[in-house]
Order: structure tokens, then C-alpha cells, then sequence
């Protein structure tokens, strides 16, 4: 251990333990009498969550600890370009408000667990079902990762290093949400929330006041970002406009995308609740700006690090007492547990549902596939936790940069399938590939260390963007030929009156 922080270590794991009885609490949190013996109740909390509770689970799931430690961290190296997720909230909450709504009237109808399970449902076609669980799954285990890689920094920032710390936060993980299921992430949220608002609010008010004002903050801020190699700005640049639209509406598609937001939004009691999240959910947008804005703030108050995962702690440390640091840390941590017991909880709901469920001869009762998918969800976090011990941090966020983009290529079969069954499922299946193949190529190309790619003849955009083009263009073409050809396509098994408002 060095420099140990201990005050700030004592709040920190206070806060922890009790955050920690709040998730095994959960267990008996609105349990119906028969328990969680199904993978609905389990894995969806019986579709049952009120507008306040989805509210609170979806921020919950889509503010993680990489959000709050990384956002800031990319204002701090490279300036105005990493502004870019502010405004893909705004593409992001009428997307959800058009097309989530529908999704859930479908799933809830037919008592879909995942947009895996609705893809089969739609087109009757295994290989597509297939490729969707897996392409959810690939892009989960890294965004995992990166949740105990948050919990490992803000530990670290304290003077407490080796691996039995990250060990201890991943056996809490894995004991309550294999005992609370999608409860225990929910009860959490609410605890989170709370603390990451007053943490923010203090935040972006009192360190202002220490640092001369947001006008000095923002001109030493400019100042450093020269300095930079390359030199950022707190201003974009012409050549970086393409490239931050397209990330702002490649990253809103992405977002919607992710098994662990279909988890959030399926656990909602109506389709009315996922319209009122999406109305109520931009609070959670003004939250994220402040947040991004502390990269700025670390800079003018003069925080150094080589390890840009930590300026944000380093900033809580020197800025604030040590014990209201350790809150703030604690925060950081438990917007970390949060979702990943969710994305945990997907990832195994796919592989449960969707692989293995797939191809065994004999279908499941509820309670074999509730069993299951506590089984796969350690398998999945220790999965994580594993990468995250073993292979260097930068390998964990150079995957999740490839898991943006291929989540991206399930857009056709989920979202445009939503409104119309004319894309082929064969087509569909080719469309993917070709989205993959092109996606992991142009981030392959950029050495991993960027997923803006420079398309020649337009300039440099989000990977996701043109590989999901090149994507449903495939699928358009191969439909066109496939219907010429006439060939059939499968029994479409879900009920029409299902995608009526």
C-alpha cells in the first residue's frame, strides 16, 4: 500500500457494506409467493417495476462507473470530441420513446425475455437468433469488464492495490444477484442515484467556487489541452464534426441495442412506463454534462496522471476532505455494481434463452432455466473479473470500443423488424456479417485505439455508422434477389395486434 487514504478508505467501505445488505434485502423486496423459480421473475423482476423503479433502474444501467470515470477522463485528454455523449442523449430518449414501447407490448405478449427471443419469435429463423444472443453477449462481457475495472481504480486511488479487494467486490456481486435476481439492482439503483446527484451537485458547484469560476476553469482548461500531443481543445475542430455527429448517433442506436437496456426496459409494468421514462429520463442527460464537464475542472485544478482512468479520484482526493472523497469514491463504485449485475443478468437470460435453450431437445420448465441462468451469470462476472485481473485495462476498453459497433448491427433485425417483416431472414443474417466483418476491420485499422474511422471521400465517422450502412444495404440487395428467387420465409409466430399502440 501507498499513500492510504484512510479516512476516505473507512467511509468508502462503510458505505459499501450497507449498499451490499441493501442488495441481499432485495431478495424479499416485492418476492411473489412462489418465489424467483422462472427466468421472468428472476431475470425480469416479473415485469413488474412502477414508473419511479424503471426510472431509477435505467438510469442506473445506463450511467455506469465507466460513464462517470471515463466521460471526464476523455474531456481531460482530448477536449470537445468526447463531448459527443451529451448530445447522443438527445437522439437517444425519442428513439426509446418510438420504438421501446412497442417492443415491450410485443415481448410482454408473448413472454420474450430478450430481443434474441423476439428476432425468433419474428422471422422463425435459429442461425439469425444465434447471431443476435451472441453478438449481445460479446458486447456485454467487456462492458462488464470495464464496471470492476471502476471499481478497481477508485480502490487504487486510495492506496489499496492487489487483486483480493476486486475479488471481494466481485463475490458481493455474484452472491446477491444470484440470490435477488434483477432486485437487487433495482434497490441499488435508488441508493446510487442519490449518491451520485449529491455527489455531482457538490461537485460542479463547490469546486468552481475553489477554482475562480467556470470562465477560469474553461480558459485553463484551453490552455492544458494545447499542450496535449495530440493538442485538444474545448472547442471542436471543422475536421472533427463528422466524426462527433456520427459518434452521437451511432452511440444512440448502440444504446438501445444493448441486451442490458432491453433487460431494464422489459422489467416495466406497462408500455406507459417506458413512455414516461423516456419523457423523464433527460434529467439524467443534464447529470451526464456535469459530469463530463469535471474533465475540464481536473485540468484547471492540476491534476497529472499518465492513467487517464484516474483523474477523476485524483481529482475527489485533492479537492475535497478525505471523507466526503470517500463518499463520492463510494458512489463511483456503486454505480459500478449496479450495472453490471444487470448486464450479468442479460448476458445470462441470452445464453440461457437463446444458445443453449436453442439447440437442447427437450425445452426447459421455468425453474431448470432460472437455475441455468444463476449458474451462467457467475460464470459470466467471474468471466469479467478474470479479463480484468489478467490482461492490461486497456484491452478491456479497447473490446468495448468493438462492442459498440457490433451491437450495432442487430438494428435491422430488431428495430426495423419491429415495424416491418420485409427484410429477409436470410438477408438479414448476411446484412450482420457484413456489418461485423467491415466494423471490427475499420476499428482494427485505427490499431483499437479509436473507433473513428476516415472513410475516404467523407472523412473521418463512428465505424458503427458506415458498417451498419454497408449492413442494410446487404440486407436490402439480398432481400430484393431473395423474394425474386422466391424464397419462403418462416411462419411469422407473433401476434400482429401486438405491434398496435
Amino acid at each position: 500500500m501507498s499513500n492510504l487514504h484512510t479516512t476516505a478508505l473507512v467511509v468508502f467501505c462503510v458505505l459499501f457494506m450497507l449498499v451490499t445488505l441493501a442488495g441481499f434485502w432485495a431478495a424479499r423486496w416485492r418476492r411473489p409467493d412462489a418465489g424467483m423459480h422462472s427466468l421472468e421473475e428472476w431475470g425480469l423482476a416479473g415485469r413488474s417495476f412502477g414508473t419511479w423503479i424503471t426510472w431509477f433502474l435505467i438510469g442506473g444501467d445506463l450511467y455506469t462507473a465507466y460513464t462517470v470515470i471515463a466521460v471526464p477522463a476523455a474531456m481531460y485528454g482530448a477536449g470537445a470530441l468526447n463531448f459527443f455523449a451529451v448530445p447522443y442523449m438527445v437522439f437517444a430518449y425519442p428513439y426509446m420513446m418510438l420504438v421501446m414501447p412497442k417492443l415491450w407490448q410485443v415481448c410482454h405478449r408473448h413472454g420474450y425475455v430478450t430481443m434474441a427471443d423476439f428476432v425468433r419469435g419474428r422471422y422463425g429463423f435459429r442461425w439469425l437468433t444465434v447471431a443476435i444472443a451472441l453478438t449481445g453477449i460479446l458486447a456485454l462481457m467487456p462492458y462488464i469488464a470495464l464496471q470492476l475495472v471502476g471499481i478497481k481504480v477508485v480502490i487504487g486511488a486510495m492506496g489499496v492495490h492487489g487483486e483480493w479487494p476486486l475479488a471481494a467486490a466481485f463475490v458481493i456481486l455474484a452472491a446477491y444477484t444470484y440470490s435477488s435476481g434483477l432486485r437487487a439492482p433495482a434497490v441499488i439503483a435508488i441508493v446510487k442515484d442519490f449518491m451520485l446527484y449529491a455527489m455531482v451537485l457538490v461537485a460542479v458547484v463547490w469546486l468552481p467556487i475553489k477554482l475562480g469560476g467556470w470562465a477560469h476553469i474553461f480558459t485553463l482548461a484551453n490552455t492544458a489541452l494545447a499542450a496535449h500531443k495530440p493538442a485538444g481543445s474545448v472547442l471542436l475542430a471543422p475536421p472533427q464534426y463528422m466524426g462527433y455527429i456520427t459518434l452521437a448517433i451511432g452511440s444512440a442506436i448502440a444504446l438501445m441495442l444493448y441486451p442490458h437496456t432491453a433487460t431494464a426496459v422489459l422489467s416495466a409494468g406497462s408500455a406507459n412506463t417506458v413512455r414516461r421514462n423516456a419523457a423523464m429520463l433527460p434529467a439524467y442527460s443534464i447529470l451526464l454534462g456535469l459530469i463530463a464537464l469535471l474533465g475540464f475542472v481536473a485540468l484547471a485544478a492540476g491534476v497529472e496522471t499518465k492513467e487517464s482512468s484516474m483523474v477523476i479520484p485524483l481529482l475527489f482526493l485533492k479537492m475535497f476532505p478525505e471523507w466526503f472523497a470517500g463518499f463520492c469514491l463510494a458512489a463511483v463504485a456503486v454505480g459500478a455494481l449496479v450495472p453490471a449485475a444487470i448486464m450479468s443478468i442479460a448476458a445470462s437470460n441470452l445464453f440461457t434463452r437463446n444458445l443453449w435453450g436453442e439447440f437442447v431437445r427437450t425445452p426447459m420448465l421455468p425453474h431448470q432455466e432460472s437455475n441455468m441462468a444463476k449458474l451462467v451469470s457467475l460464470v459470466v462476472k467471474l468471466g469479467a473479473l478474470v479479463f480484468v485481473l489478467k490482461l492490461p485495462a486497456p484491452y478491456a476498453i479497447e473490446m468495448q470500443l468493438l462492442g459498440g459497433i457490433w451491437i450495432c448491427q442487430i438494428f435491422p433485425a430488431v428495430m426495423v423488424g419491429l415495424f416491418s417483416k420485409w427484410l429477409h431472414p436470410w438477408a438479414l443474417l448476411a446484412g450482420w456479417a457484413v456489418g461485423m466483418g467491415s466494423g471490427t476491420a475499420m476499428a482494427v485499422a485505427m490499431g483499437l485505439k479509436s473507433s473513428v474511422y476516415p472513410v475516404p471521400g467523407i472523412g473521418p465517422m463512428y465505424a458503427a455508422v458506415p458498417a451498419l450502412v454497408l449492413n442494410l444495404a446487404v440486407a436490402a440487395v439480398l432481400t430484393v434477389v431473395f423474394r425474386g428467387m422466391g424464397a419462403g420465409m418462416a411462419l411469422d409466430r407473433t401476434d400482429a395486434a401486438a405491434y398496435v399502440e
